[in-house]
């Protein structure tokens, strides 16, 4: 078939190289978020989707409103068979989901009607979903709502960040990507209606103050929490008046301590929760490098007493 890929950040790069390379489909085009500023430079630089691209020759399309008149006009000149699509970034416009005869076909990181919207992943992390997945479905006006093409299914593991969970979705994703517009073109795959009774939940995008740690909750939601914004937008809490950024912890079997209370030990530094401690793993102070928890806590000179908020 031929293809116009819609795609953002680095998750959505392993469907479009799989498409890329298979035999059986041309991808005509890409879609991709406009150029935008990146790094400590701030220098503007393509998408990764769109760099993939640029790196096999392949036509990008940076429209500012997918609405746009000039766009929709070039997409109906490219006449793509179907449209696939993976983190995008952006909402699609009924009049141009008409215009390839199969759809777009999305490729949405849980297990639909579960964790509908922009951070599934995250969302299961911290929720403390054992099992989650993909699953390929035609897009729809309302959010994430399309019939389901496939599935597939991945387990959590205990030290999952999100980044972790969202690297092996996205190579396994791009399998099923590829095996659900093999079926549509063959005509052997059938989308099922998802089920509006039960399981539907939403997931909401992340932002930096979704990292700020509740240490007053039990150890275990401290945990997934960290999990779940690691590496983005990163997990922190305050300690003397300025944000201390934290990499994943561990739930130790030790004394409880005072909610937020920091004891530094020889070969670790422990945090009180609501439940039992959580051990530090890597932080970052404002304007340092990232370093272990021992090394901060010993050029911090963290007094007995002192807390997390």
């Amino acid at each position: 078939m031929r293809l116009v890929f819609a795609g953002t950040p680095e998750p959505a790069v392993p469907t479009l190289q799989a498409l890329i390379d298979s035999p059986r489909h041309e991808v005509v085009a890409v879609v991709t978020r406009p150029d935008a500023p990146a790094g400590r430079g701030r220098h503007v630089v393509r998408s990764p989707v769109g760099a993939l691209a640029d790196e096999h020759g392949i036509e990008v399309l940076t429209p500012q409103r997918v609405k746009e008149p000039d766009f929709l006009a070039k997409l109906t000149e490219l006449a793509p068979d179907c449209c696939p699509v993976v983190a995008y970034g952006a909402l699609l416009p009924q009049v141009a989901l008409d215009i390839p005869p199969h759809g777009w076909v999305n490729l949405h990181f849980s297990l639909l009607p579960a964790w509908r919207g922009a951070a599934p992943v995250q969302a299961a992390i911290r929720a403390g979903d054992e099992i989650t997945g993909a699953s390929t479905f035609r897009i729809v006006k309302e959010l994430d709502a399309g019939p389901v093409f496939g599935v597939l299914t991945e387990p959590i593991r205990p030290q999952d960040t999100a980044g972790d969970l969202l690297g092996r979705l996205a190579v396994a994703g791009a399998d099923l990507m590829v095996s659900t517009l093999d079926g549509i073109e063959d005509g052997t795959i059938r989308a099922v209606e998802q089920q509006e009774v039960d399981g539907v939940s939403y997931a909401s995008k992340i932002t930096v103050d979704d990292g700020h740690i509740d240490v007053t909750q039990p150890a275990l939601a401290v945990d997934r929490l960290v999990r779940a914004v690691t590496p983005d937008p990163g997990a922190w809490a305050e300690f003397r008046g300025e944000r201390l950024k934290l990499g994943p912890v561990a739930v130790v079997d030790a004394e409880a301590l005072p909610p937020g209370e920091v004891k530094v030990e020889r070969k670790r530094v422990l945090v009180g929760t609501a439940t039992q401690p959580v051990r530090l793993g890597d932080v970052q102070a404002p304007g340092k490098k990232k370093m272990a928890a021992t090394d901060w806590a010993r050029g911090a000179r963290v007094e007995q007493g002192e807390r997390l908020s």
